[in-house]
């Protein structure tokens, strides 16, 4: 116990530095570089997406406390993601002037907003399912969980490439990446977990990716 740090208050610190760093990054720029449209509009998704985990997704969060070693990786991790994106669209990237029209731009952030509508619903569906001070898991019902155990972290990987083809840019794409590489294997283990857990749990459901896997 004296390793470990409340759900809410581990979940703020860790996810802050996201959001901080790159509002750092342009406050320290002089002046602001982010025109056109399209580049202030791709560094807005990702502190948008990052002010929700990190001042509102933690104070309605009813998870396990949380360790103290996974909290201060997460946080380094935080800390030089959100000084890679936030660089790359503050000091480096260059769009034309008509990037919001353009199909990588349209359907990135299509899949942005739905991956980040999936995500936000997925995690009120879990909320849902604990009374206050309860941490035991239970069956998810409702939504993408329908058809996929990890319907949270789905949301979350389709968020972050449509992210990567919206901005067009190699450090999204690795973000991308990386999101699959590390939230992929979870949902997998927690539909392994389900499976073995409960005895009523639906066998149609996949592990991550509706209708293949």
């Amino acid at each position: 116990p004296r390793g470990r740090l409340p759900a809410r208050c581990a979940w703020f610190l860790q996810e802050l530095p996201s959001f901080l760093v790159p509002a750092l990054l342009l406050a320290l720029r002089s002046p602001p570089r982010l025109e056109p449209l399209g580049c202030r509009l791709l560094c807005c998704l990702f502190c948008w997406h990052y002010f929700y985990r990190t001042f509102i997704y933690p104070f309605f969060t009813r998870g396990r406390p949380f360790p103290l070693q996974l909290l201060f990786f997460g946080m380094l991790f935080c800390i030089y993601n959100g000084f890679l994106q936030g660089y790359y669209l503050i000091y480096c990237a260059e769009y034309p002037n008509d990037w919001c029209t353009d199909i990588r731009f349209t359907s990135g952030l299509l899949l942005f907003l739905l991956g980040m509508g999936i995500n936000i619903h997925s995690d009120l569906l879990l909320r849902q399912l604990r009374k206050p001070g309860e941490v035991t898991y239970k069956i998810p019902q409702g939504g993408l969980f329908t058809y996929v155990s990890g319907a949270n972290y789905f949301g979350e990987i389709v968020e972050w490439f449509g992210f990567a083809i919206a901005t067009w840019s190699l450090p999204a794409f690795a973000f991308a990446f990386f999101t699959l590489c590390c939230i992929g294997p979870r949902a997998y283990h927690h539909h392994r977990y389900y499976l073995k857990t409960f005895t009523d749990y639906p066998k149609s459901r996949k592990a991550l990716i509706p209708f293949v896997f």
